[in-house]
């Protein structure tokens, strides 16, 4: 097992972490996993090829682009000239959480692009969490799109992919011609307002084994369960994906789908891109406050759908907050929806697909 990896958020972060403890023997780190490093010495591993071999309804063409020594991978599926659609994921998912909607919008005529965020499905994963900072993955996610030559983009985001791209639409609004915004924000959080931290040290738990080993947090609301899941994701010692897509969505997720969401994280070397994204909410000091600025400016279409079965992102006044503030979003059919969870997208895939279609046929370039 290599050295205790410490966690210091630089750019964009707001503590640093000193000391780390041990990793105890619950951790199973494979020592038998290839470890690479980039020019500017990050180390990182790539999950086998074989661990997403014949994923229930993922039959896509894989793509790479390198994003400063890393490969990072992505979806292209649908005409090369037809009207584009980003779509951008969050935690602990990746790219397969757009199957669904990608072949209803593929059959209609659309190209769909789905990156996975460095740490995250199949692209590279650093070992250390001290990657994965909030200003890194929007500049990595920039990179992605200037390196493919992304224009007139409709980007439909949720989660961290909201998070990353509202901000990257508030700063590059030449890049996008619409936005469609499913269970998604942009905390408006300073330096001196954010309430979330990461602990020194940083240890993992074994006791931490499910939702329940920190439901006494949930119960005390905002901000206090978003702190509860940054220490359970953080010091997590196994691979949880799976219970936490259960618990993100309304559907029951069959053995086999539950499988897909896990096959990027065979063993805890892998594992620092789920622990860490949502401590990056400790990062947000206020460099987003620049592009709430742009996107109340913002003119072109702009949707917003929520699950009101998500109690985080799916509250109808997070949605007003939008609806009210960027002109773009003014006379569109925002919708609420109850039958869906966090995870929307797997949910209601078909309906978002339609949804996505019918906002763009009425707001044509």
């Amino acid at each position: 097992m290599p050295s205790p990896i410490n966690i210091d958020f630089k750019k964009g972060g707001v503590r640093k972490v000193k000391n780390v403890a041990p990793y105890p023997k619950e951790v199973f780190w494979d020592n038998s996993v290839t470890v690479h490093k980039t020019d500017k010495g990050i180390e990182y591993v790539r999950t086998p090829e074989a661990r997403f071999e014949n994923l229930s309804g993922f039959d896509f063409e894989p793509h790479y682009v390198d994003i400063d020594g890393l490969r990072m991978h992505y979806l292209d599926e649908g005409p090369s000239d037809g009207q584009l659609i980003l779509m951008l994921h969050g935690q602990p998912v990746w790219c397969f959480l757009y199957r669904i909607m990608i072949k209803d919008l593929v059959a209609k005529g659309y190209r769909c692009i789905a990156p996975d965020m460095i740490g995250m499905g199949k692209s590279d994963k650093p070992l250390k969490e001290a990657y994965h900072t909030y200003d890194r993955h929007c500049d990595n996610t920039l990179k992605f799109i200037k390196a493919l030559g992304l224009t007139d983009i409709t980007c439909f985001i949720q989660d961290w992919g909201s998070v990353i791209g509202t901000r990257l639409v508030g700063e590059n609004p030449d890049l996008f011609a619409r936005v469609v915004l499913a269970n998604g924000d942009l905390p408006l959080l300073t330096e001196e307002t954010n309430p979330f931290y990461i602990p020194d040290p940083v240890v993992v738990n074994p006791g931490i084994k499910s939702f329940k080993d920190i439901i006494k947090y949930w119960l005390k609301g905002i901000p206090d369960s978003f702190q509860a899941w940054i220490l359970y994701c953080l010091q997590h010692t196994q691979n949880f994906i799976g219970a936490i897509m259960q618990q993100a969505t309304v559907k029951i997720l069959t053995k086999e789908e539950i499988a897909a969401y896990e096959a990027p994280f065979p063993s805890f070397i892998y594992m620092a891109g789920p622990r860490t994204l949502p401590s990056m909410n400790a990062g947000l000091v206020g460099q987003q406050l620049g592009a709430w600025e742009g996107l109340k400016k913002f003119e072109k279409p702009f949707i917003s759908f929520i699950g009101l079965k998500d109690t985080l992102l799916g509250r109808p006044r997070i949605q007003e907050k939008w609806i009210k503030a960027v002109p773009g979003a003014k006379g569109q059919a925002h919708e609420q929806f109850e039958n869906a969870n966090h995870f929307i997208q797997e949910d209601i895939g078909e309906i978002m697909a339609d949804r996505t279609d019918k906002f763009i046929q009425r707001n044509p370039l």
